[in-house]
């Protein structure tokens, strides 16, 4: 059995995953879409920013957040007048897993829109169908399995996300304290390393199974493709 803490970090890491991956996906969905249908000039520097979360230490990425969205950041002491914080509550561990794995969100829908059959898309404009009309009833439903992938990976980044998590919100329980932080603050207490344990096997649990997922519905896309 789990102890309160245990759960509370396991609900609280579910919760900002959620919410990590639901708000990213509108803008995943868009960005996917221009990125693999349209060639503009500065692309190369919208493909750098895009993966530059994957390479930057997450300290750095967690301080600059804090340097942004802080009490009295650049955008937070705006954000503050008229009630919205983001430092130090789960509202900013959700902004720091958007952006740690909106990456891995984009990269299987783009993918999905660039091996969609444009023929379906001529054949639709030919009858009168408007852009709207062709990207929700035809490549949306087909880029589903790539988007479905992408919120799977982009869910598990949030579970495990930690360096830019601790940076930005701290490590308050009940408030900020998620599964890859509650281990580490486990870890420091003389007599955690049983709790430690169990969210350590609990997170291998879950990132194995969604991995199994991904791989599975990756493989069945593929086959799908070819046929």
């Amino acid at each position: 059995m789990l102890s309160p803490e245990e759960l509370s970090a396991l609900y609280l890491s579910a919760k900002v995953a959620f919410c990590a991956t639901a708000f990213s996906l509108p803008f995943a969905i868009a960005l996917a879409w221009v990125l693999a249908r349209y060639d503009f000039r500065l692309k190369v520097l919208v493909e750098a920013c895009l993966q530059l979360p994957m390479v930057l230490p997450p300290v750095v990425l967690g301080y600059l957040l804090l340097l942004l969205f802080g009490h009295k950041g650049w955008l937070g002491q705006y954000l503050s007048a008229i009630g919205i914080e983001l430092a130090f509550n789960w509202k900013g561990a959700v902004l720091a897993s958007m952006i740690v794995g909106f990456p891995l969100i984009v990269q299987p829908i783009r993918l999905a829109f660039q091996l969609s059959d444009r023929h379906l898309e001529e054949v639709a404009q030919t009858l009168g169908a408007s852009f709207i009309q062709i990207f929700v009833k035809i490549y949306l439903p087909l880029a589903c399995p790539g988007i479905l992938m992408g919120s799977i990976l982009g869910f598990s980044r949030s579970l495990g996300e930690f360096g830019a998590t601790i940076t930005f919100v701290g490590n308050i329980p009940d408030e900020t304290r998620t599964i890859p932080i509650a281990i580490y603050s486990f870890l420091q207490q003389p007599d955690g390393e049983i709790m430690a344990m169990r969210l350590l096997v609990l997170s291998l649990i879950l990132a194995f199974t969604a991995l199994i997922a991904h791989f599975y519905l990756m493989m069945k896309y593929q086959k799908t493709v070819k046929e």
